[in-house]
């Protein structure tokens, strides 16, 4: 919500969104949500944005013991004794991936989406607990609406935490700012 408000404001000249967890949140029902209207400040007043669906692949809860009892049979994950993260499942990537790829393609400025294949949290990477290259998919497919309407989309080999992807976001959104290349 700070992020969105202070977009609002107009002190921003660009926005390089990296994680985007709170759309999880929203979605789900976890306690970090900012609401339906995340990720889309930017877009609506034409400022560039730079976009990764970073930790899509978990839901935010408090301890343990407050996760709520229907999700008592999900993939949860003990982060530390106050945090607890469920990982989403292929059809919450699907409807994450439909959500992040609509908001996008209402922008009216500059927006560039970049998809990291390699995993999208530390907990995503292969090896660990929330690595679902299945849940993944579902969500790179349906970004691809943002494609179809014509959202700059770079889809990198790399994972949402190696050094050359937030790089590569980076030097896109500075190009966007100071008018550089397309």
């Amino acid at each position: 919500r700070a992020l969105e408000g202070l977009v609002d404001s107009g002190l921003l000249a660009g926005v390089l969104d990296l994680t985007t967890t709170e759309l999880a949140d929203d979605l789900v029902g976890g306690v970090l949500s900012a609401g339906p209207d995340r990720l889309t400040a930017a877009g609506r007043h034409g400022v560039p944005q730079v976009v990764a669906p970073g930790a899509l692949d978990m839901v935010n809860f408090g301890p343990r013991g407050t996760v709520p009892e229907r999700f008592a049979k999900r993939d949860l994950y003990v982060h530390n004794p106050t945090v607890t993260l469920m990982r989403t499942t292929p059809e919450e990537m699907a409807e994450l991936g439909r959500r992040v790829a609509a908001k996008l393609a209402a922008a009216t400025g500059p927006a560039a989406l970049f998809v990291p294949l390699g995993g999208v949290s530390a907990l995503d990477a292969p090896g660990m607990p929330f690595h679902d290259p299945a849940a993944d998919a579902a969500c790179f497919e349906a970004l691809g609406g943002a494609e179809a309407a014509a959202v700059e989309t770079r889809r990198l080999d790399l994972h949402v935490n190696d050094p050359e992807f937030g790089r590569a976001m980076a030097d896109r959104l500075h190009e966007m700012i100071s008018g550089g290349a397309e």
